[in-house]
């Protein structure tokens, strides 16, 4: 069973309107084991959504249309496919109704152009959950199928969950579901990544057990996706504990977390294992790394406070000193400032310590250790204060699980 999904309204190509929908459509689909091989954006134009939409059938067995069921004139989503299906219009009246209905309920008169959600196409179905005023509709053309539901998230959540997919379960005739879980690196290049991993990827080629692919996600690292196709979830599951065991030997420490996992969260468990509570001195980085932090500690249980600093108003005896013993300085008060287990800061170095354009010195402070690294290349200011953080909170990670 192939579905291709096509996603309506010109803001989308305009760029007004980012095309989330897509995305998360198509993570359904392949959570339920149906092959998606195309998402397709096209404007509110009647010909180039019929071209869209005909061209969809002659590659899949079902299209799900995301958008253009409003009220308005260019929502004409369901005149191009009773178009395409050769069919013509008939007013639900149930569907006209019930509009009318929730438009009273809010104590307003419903426009007459709402009727025009009422509209089906001769031969469609109207989908049963319907949380807005746009009905979504089920297509049939022969032995395939469009699908239409509304731009609107939850509306267009609601329908593909509670129809949909059932229905594309059921057409397919296979219970296969489809799994992914994601390694989240730090360190390393695209390039880097690949070529370590060319062997495991060579022998996957062969066995089809499972696929590799990887996303560069700036300051969020690099992304190794592992997805397996399989009859059921726990199968699915065991080959992606196989093929993540195989994996992780490889690569070592540069894989800081799975799926949703970011740095600061990989940190502030890694701390919480060790009974640790964490503080920050921030001058280049502006409280930023505190505003990680504190989203995934709200109540700064682990990371439990941090000064933002002019950088050149540190303390006097601290300007005095090398930048390295600087840093370890910094984060030393800090850290005892706070009461915290452990103290970390990030510093620029000033003209006087002959140190690379755009460098940053990074220091960590503890009682039983302390660290130093020095972070290069980033001249653009905005890029080094974000990787200042991430790389630093790595450093951080890697200090701990060594120590």
């Amino acid at each position: 069973m192939r579905c291709e999904v096509v996603a309506i309204g010109t803001e989308l190509l305009l760029g007004m309107t980012l095309d989330t929908n897509s995305s998360w459509i198509g993570e359904q689909l392949a959570l339920n084991g149906i092959d998606s091989y195309f998402q397709v954006k096209v404007g509110d134009n009647f010909a180039r959504m019929e071209t869209c939409l005909r061209t969809a059938l002659e590659r899949s067995d079902a299209v799900i249309c995301c958008g253009g069921l409003g009220p308005t004139q260019d929502d004409i989503t369901r005149d191009v496919i009773a178009h395409v299906m050769g069919a013509g219009i008939e007013r639900d009246e149930t569907i006209a109704s019930e509009i009318k209905r929730r438009f009273e309920a809010r104590g307003q008169t419903m426009p007459l152009n709402n009727l025009r959600q009422a509209e089906v196409p001769v031969g469609a179905h109207i989908i049963a959950q319907m949380p807005g005023t746009a009905p979504g509709l089920i297509c049939p053309i022969g032995d395939k199928v469009i699908y239409a539901v509304p731009g609107v998230p939850s509306e267009m959540r609601a329908m593909i969950v509670g129809t949909i997919l059932p229905d594309l379960r059921t057409r397919a005739g296979s219970h296969s579901v489809i799994r992914s879980r994601v390694l989240r690196i730090w360190g390393m290049s695209e390039s880097r990544l690949a070529e370590m991993l060319q062997p495991h990827i060579e022998t996957l080629d062969q066995t089809r057990r499972a696929t590799l692919a990887f996303q560069a996600s700036g300051i969020e690292g690099i992304k190794v996706r592992i997805t397996a196709k399989a009859e059921d979830e726990p199968a699915a599951i065991a080959e992606l504990d196989i093929q993540d065991r195989q994996i992780r030997p490889v690569l070592g420490d540069a894989i800081f977390g799975i799926d949703e996992e970011t740095m600061e969260i990989a940190v502030l468990n890694l701390l919480r294992d060790k009974g640790l509570m964490l503080a920050a001195a921030e001058t280049l980085t502006g409280g930023l790394l505190s505003s990680r932090m504190t989203v995934v500690d709200p109540e700064m249980k682990i990371f439990i406070g941090g000064d933002v600093l002019p950088p050149g108003q540190l303390p006097a005896d601290l300007l005095e000193m090398p930048i390295d013993l600087r840093t370890i300085a910094l984060a030393a008060r800090t850290r005892k400032r706070y009461g915290a287990d452990v103290g970390i800061t990030a510093l620029e170095p000033l003209a006087a310590d002959n140190q690379a354009e755009g460098s940053v010195v990074m220091g960590i402070s503890a009682a039983n250790f302390e660290s130093t690294t020095t972070l290069t290349g980033q001249p653009d200011r905005k890029r080094r204060r974000e990787f200042s953080v991430i790389n630093l909170l790595n450093h951080l990670r890697q200090t701990l699980n060594a120590s």
